[in-house]
């Protein structure tokens, strides 16, 4: 073999390693992404036709009564959360996870805002009579999409999901962007349709977005 023969088959035996890597890296990360991208497309959809689709909110409205050894636990010095028992006892009887909630206090109530994907909710506390009204607002599936597509109230675990599968669709596309060149000498309609996919959203927000 001589060293121009040697030369050209290791540029090939590279150029398919790399071929290799790339294809390897698209497909893990399409199938990290798949099942996130039917969900962002879907609530896309639905965010940009907000306007068109009709919701019916379910308002769900609850009272009780503290009992008394709770309401002395309302007595003491203000404080951001709500005093550990009281939120034992609103945890058992109105199913309510309120830990690590602020309550707004003041001299005669304790107000807790509540929101959540899809819905809003909110805990007022008479702090004399220990009076309890609970109320939740249920706007439906397509307004919990549509928050799980913004962030909105969804927490920090949501949040850490949406930047892991930001960065898995940034290599999707990467590496889709690299085979698509190594491809694109056999495929001449490779860069007309790429850079259609780039000219038609540029054209419509410099003409028709003001």
């Amino acid at each position: 073999m001589t060293p121009a023969t040697a030369f050209v088959a290791e540029r090939r035996s590279a150029r398919a390693y790399w071929l290799k890597t790339l294809h390897q890296w698209h497909w893990i990360s399409a199938a990290l992404c798949l099942v996130g991208l039917l969900l962002f497309a879907v609530s896309g959809f639905t965010l940009n036709h907000a306007g068109e689709i009709e919701s019916r909110p379910r308002i769900d409205n609850r009272k009780l009564q503290l009992a008394p050894p709770l309401r002395a636990e309302l007595k003491g010095d203000d404080t951001k959360a709500l005093p550990p028992a009281v939120r034992e006892a609103l945890a058992q009887q109105l199913g309510l996870a309120l830990d690590g909630a602020d309550a707004e206090w003041s001299a005669d109530e304790i107000y807790l805002s509540l929101p959540r994907p899809g819905g809003d909710a909110w805990l007022r506390i008479d702090r004399s009579s220990g009076a309890v009204e609970y109320e939740l607002t249920d706007r439906g599936w397509i307004a919990y999409l549509n928050d799980l597509h913004k962030g909105r109230h969804t927490g920090t675990a949501w949040r850490w999901f949406i930047d892991v599968f930001a960065a898995a669709c940034l290599v999707f596309a990467g590496s889709g962007l690299v085979i698509l060149k190594l491809h694109a000498a056999n495929r001449p309609s490779t860069w007309p349709v790429v850079g259609l996919g780039l000219v038609v959203p540029l054209l419509l927000a410099l003409l028709l977005i003001h």
